[in-house]
């Protein structure tokens, strides 16, 4: 399957990246893609059907380094509830961090979440999928020589 035959919902609260995607989405004559200037949890419980996505990409979300800042983190036991409950049966929540304390935090909350099977086997990270675009948080993590770690979880009733 190619990318073309996807509808794409991205959701940003950065209005200078949402901007850019938009920009650069027309430039590339691009017509599936349809982006949230929003907080993510808001989209979610508002816009978005139960049961109607195949797939939940997650990619390079704020790691919120302090301790004191954790909580801010998107990857929490709700959370992932919340996007099980959008998730058709048999779709996937894939997340890609290169923080090393957030990717045990994700993998964590995961192995945790009721609802939710590891694609790789329990407490397993995936290795990096050619699907999965290269951002400019990934080559700055690759230039700091970060690590990369991917997550993918599909949901099954």
């Amino acid at each position: 399957s190619t990318m073309a035959e996807y509808n794409f919902l991205g959701v940003e609260v950065y209005k200078p990246g949402v901007g850019q995607l938009l920009n650069r989405a027309t430039v590339a004559g691009l017509e599936n893609i349809r982006v949230f200037c929003d907080d993510a949890v808001t989209v979610l419980h508002q816009c978005i059907p139960n049961h109607s996505l195949s797939k939940v990409l997650l990619f390079f979300p704020d790691p919120w380094h302090k301790k004191k800042h954790h909580k801010r983190r998107l990857v929490q036991a709700p959370f992932v509830q919340d996007i099980r409950t959008k998730l058709m049966v048999g779709g996937s929540f894939h997340m890609a961090t290169d923080w090393q304390p957030y990717a045990e935090h994700m993998l964590a909350i995961m192995e945790a979440a009721k609802g939710f099977s590891n694609s790789q086997g329990a407490g397993q990270y995936a290795a990096e999928p050619d699907f999965r675009p290269n951002t400019k948080f990934q080559r700055r993590a690759e230039n700091k020589k970060h690590g990369i770690w991917d997550l993918i979880y599909h949901y099954y009733e």
